[in-house]
């Protein structure tokens, strides 16, 4: 996959992971288009990025994904990759809780029922570029729930599973690829309930990814993650 010259949507990409991977990819020569619910997270994120637009709305909504993807087809015809980084995490613990079906309802909505959604959404258009690519943002979490994440760790897994299954469907159509990205703990507002403090910079996860592109890594582990490489090796190997 090339490195430059791409079109790029970010969703959830007004900071942490997200905006870290819109700064790489806009540094290199590349359109960034970002994505996040807060209008004035968006203009403040479009200030630190060149070469960038931002597109308002919430993707775990139908309506938005909707709109998103027709504003991109549209106005937007360029794009050829998308990046599938919004996330939702509640941080608690099962027996302090009375809700745990309410918050997993909401992490499984954003974190894989709407990336399938919006995926499909954006395929048709992608399948016609001649160098396309969908990113889908992981996690360590896919190895094994944490017990202040006890219900995260299955959304995570639930998209890994998608993500080996659309990248299968289309191994044959060597003009797009799926690509997956496994961050461990990273230091974003995102996670700084459960001690994101401690984590890696979300700049080594762009770097990471931007690796794995100009190599045509499909798995992308990151740090702590990597020791998982193999793992993940075979499993894909089971698979196909």
């Amino acid at each position: 996959m090339k490195t430059t010259g791409n079109t790029i949507f970010i969703s959830g990409g007004s900071a942490g992971i997200g905006l870290a991977i819109a700064k790489k990819f806009s540094a290199s020569d590349n359109k960034v288009i970002i994505n996040g619910r807060s209008e004035e997270r968006l203009e403040k994120a479009l200030a630190e990025l060149s070469n960038a637009v931002a597109i308002q709305g919430d993707l775990s909504i139908e309506a938005d994904r909707i709109r998103i993807a027709e504003d991109l087809k549209v106005n937007h015809p360029e794009v050829n990759m998308i990046v599938n980084n919004a996330g939702a995490a509640f941080g608690y613990l099962l027996s302090e809780t009375t809700n745990a079906h309410e918050k997993a309802a909401i992490e499984m909505n954003t974190n894989y029922l709407a990336i399938i959604h919006f995926t499909e959404l954006m395929l048709p258009h992608l399948l016609q570029k001649e160098d396309a690519a969908v990113a889908n943002v992981s996690s360590i979490a896919v190895f094994g729930s944490h017990k202040f994440l006890p219900t995260y760790g299955a959304t995570k897994a639930a998209l890994h599973a998608y993500t080996m299954a659309l990248r299968i469907t289309y191994e044959e159509a060597k003009n797009i690829q799926v690509y997956e990205i496994y961050p461990p703990l990273v230091n974003t507002e995102f996670s700084a309930e459960i001690g994101g403090a401690n984590g890696i910079p979300p700049a080594e996860v762009a770097d990471e990814f931007f690796i794995a592109l100009e190599n045509n890594q499909f798995d992308v582990p990151v740090g702590e993650t990597k020791k998982y490489a193999t793992a993940i090796a075979e499993a894909m190997s089971k698979i196909s």
